[in-house]
């Protein structure tokens, strides 16, 4: 059962975010908050899965929100939803795992909520299709079974690919082309020649030279991006 929590000032705004989530149906109960102090209160009281999160709330900073979650035993995953696109980067700082603007598309909340389900699986249905997915990668003599949900990043050096996770760093003997069509394209992007990244796990966009980025990634792991890809990874993160 996916309970979804809106915490937005503007009545349209909720209303019509509610109209779309329903219209997914994939979730299966949908409340609003107006303020903060209301929000937490019902997130005391319901205990949502997913929070719909505007980040100007009358005076009020739904960053706030997403710092005191962190207090929490159990907080829903956050989605910020708002007018502001330029906020995109530190949305993804307080861990939010999307980030949609204003006016709301629907195919782009049909995107979110199939992100967080394939996220947070939490019946058996999804856990088995979660298992199909694993990726089996030829290390060495030996194989390892990967979910891609633990990839950080996949790139090449040295004339190797490596694939890197919070914990490891294994060195495979599949080409990057082939990891590449192996890992589903909605997480996975391509930022250059030699590397593609899990955009969950993107913390930091940091400008270089000549219009090219690094990227500061959750597990401390610094990776280049290329000139050919930095339009459409700003494409992707609404940074333009």
């Amino acid at each position: 059962m996916l309970k979804v929590l809106i915490v937005d000032d503007e009545m349209f705004a909720r209303d019509e975010l509610k109209y779309l989530l329903e219209r997914t149906q994939e979730v299966d109960a949908v409340d609003e908050a107006e303020h903060i102090e209301e929000a937490f209160d019902k997130m005391a009281d319901q205990k949502p899965d997913l929070l719909f999160l505007d980040i100007d709330l009358s005076g009020e900073n739904g960053f706030d929100i997403a710092k005191r979650l962190k207090n929490m035993s159990a907080p829903p995953a956050v989605v910020f939803a708002t007018a502001y696109d330029e906020y995109a980067l530190q949305a993804f700082e307080v861990d939010a795992i999307d980030y949609v603007t204003k006016p709301f598309d629907e195919d782009r909340i049909r995107q979110t909520i199939k992100k967080y389900k394939r996220m947070y699986p939490d019946n058996k249905e999804e856990r088995q299709l979660s298992g199909h997915e694993r990726l089996a990668l030829g290390i060495d003599e030996s194989i390892v079974i990967l979910d891609p949900n633990e990839i950080v990043y996949a790139g090449l050096k040295d004339g190797q690919v490596t694939v890197k996770t919070f914990d490891q760093a294994y060195t495979v003997h599949d080409t990057l082309v082939m990891l590449e069509q192996k890992l589903p394209q909605s997480v996975f992007i391509r930022i250059h020649r030699s590397f593609l990244a899990n955009m969950d796990y993107i913390k930091e966009v940091r400008p270089w030279f000549n219009s090219t980025y690094n990227l500061l990634m959750k597990d401390g792991s610094t990776i280049p991006v290329s000139r050919t890809y930095a339009k459409e990874l700003k494409k992707l993160l609404h940074m333009i």
